[in-house]
């Protein structure tokens, strides 16, 4: 069985262009990005404010804050394993949790969140049974994270009292509406486009996409359970902004961080920042200032969680080495 250190390199290797990467994919442009868009906000928030700010987090709530976001993650872990076994993949917890960590690790350096996708996929492919499975069953995964952050919003829409305006709604439709036509728009590319109009090897992998969906679409209870282990997740890391605002003195309700945070994070999802640092936090300001959010505040605790996000990485994929290691030495012992 392959150590933990060849078993990164290996999914490692699989990421890595074979040709020469254009400008715009590289880590410089993504990082050139979110600087730029940093730098275009600190035009109008003083620097030295926010920097107060982030200061007046005590270091025991900073603490705390760090472990509640690894532990919320436990329910990641729980809700990408059910959707990949689903599918037919066959991981343990362990492995799913080691491949997780892997990918929470991967997304401080690639483009967005879907390339903390692809590491945590390449990881499972030495695990699982099948590799079709973990494809459908992480893009699945991925989908629900879209809808169930749409589904949060929607949940603070609901408690913010009298409702939102127009402008706010329609946000939501438009937002509600993509993700409805990208979801058909996939399963109608999967089931309804001829199997013989691939080659043969594509044709057996689709043949197993398609397995995996069935399989999916039998237990309609596992999706349900799923989904909503994903509204927990989102809304648990909602619930940490707002204990970091309020520490800060960014006394914004529950409902309306409900409302902001999980638009603010779908930008995430595109790839030209890295992370969607920058993005992320110019949109969180943007949504929260009809609410009398002080765009200092709000940035500075944009900025602490992404110093979180940053550190729970490296914490993830250090554990994630940790249990490899762990296990390297386990598989040694019983064969000697």
């Amino acid at each position: 069985m392959q150590t933990e250190t060849e078993q990164t390199k290996t999914a490692g290797a699989a990421l890595e262009p074979t040709a020469k990467r254009k400008i715009w994919k590289t880590p410089y442009f993504r990082y050139g990005v979110s600087l730029l868009v940093l730098a275009l906000l600190l035009r109008f928030i003083p620097f030295h404010k926010v920097l107060a700010t982030i200061r007046s987090v005590p270091p025991t709530v900073a603490l705390a804050v760090l472990g509640c976001y690894l532990m919320v993650h436990l329910l990641g872990v729980q809700k990408w394993r059910m959707m990949i076994n689903l599918a037919g993949a066959g991981l343990r917890f362990p492995q799913a949790l080691r491949c997780y960590y892997w990918g929470l690790f991967g997304n401080i350096f690639l483009p967005s969140l879907v390339g903390g996708d692809l590491v945590r996929a390449g990881m499972a492919f030495f695990f699982a049974r099948s590799k079709p499975a973990v494809v459908l069953g992480s893009l699945m995964d991925r989908m629900q994270d879209m809808g169930s952050l749409l589904a949060v919003a929607l949940i603070g829409v609901a408690l913010i009292p009298g409702n939102t305006d127009a402008r706010t709604r329609n946000i939501l439709w438009i937002t509600a509406g993509f993700l409805v036509t990208v979801g058909l728009a996939g399963a109608a590319v999967l089931f309804l486009v001829p199997v013989k109009r691939f080659s043969y090897k594509r044709r057996r992998t689709l043949v197993k996409v398609r397995h995996g969906a069935r399989s999916m679409w039998r237990r309609p209870q596992v999706m349900v359970l799923s989904f909503s282990l994903g509204v927990t997740l989102q809304a648990g890391l909602c619930a940490i902004n707002w204990w970091l605002g309020d520490v800060t003195g960014l006394h914004v309700s529950l409902a309306a961080w409900l409302f902001a945070w999980p638009l603010a994070k779908l930008t995430s999802l595109f790839g030209f920042t890295q992370g969607g640092l920058g993005v992320r936090e110019a949109t969180l300001v943007f949504l929260l200032m009809p609410f009398g959010a002080p765009g200092v505040k709000t940035l500075a605790v944009g900025l602490t969680f992404q110093a979180v996000l940053m550190t729970g990485g490296l914490i993830a994929g250090g554990i994630a080495m940790a249990m490899g290691r762990l296990e390297g030495l386990k598989t040694t012992g019983r064969q000697a």
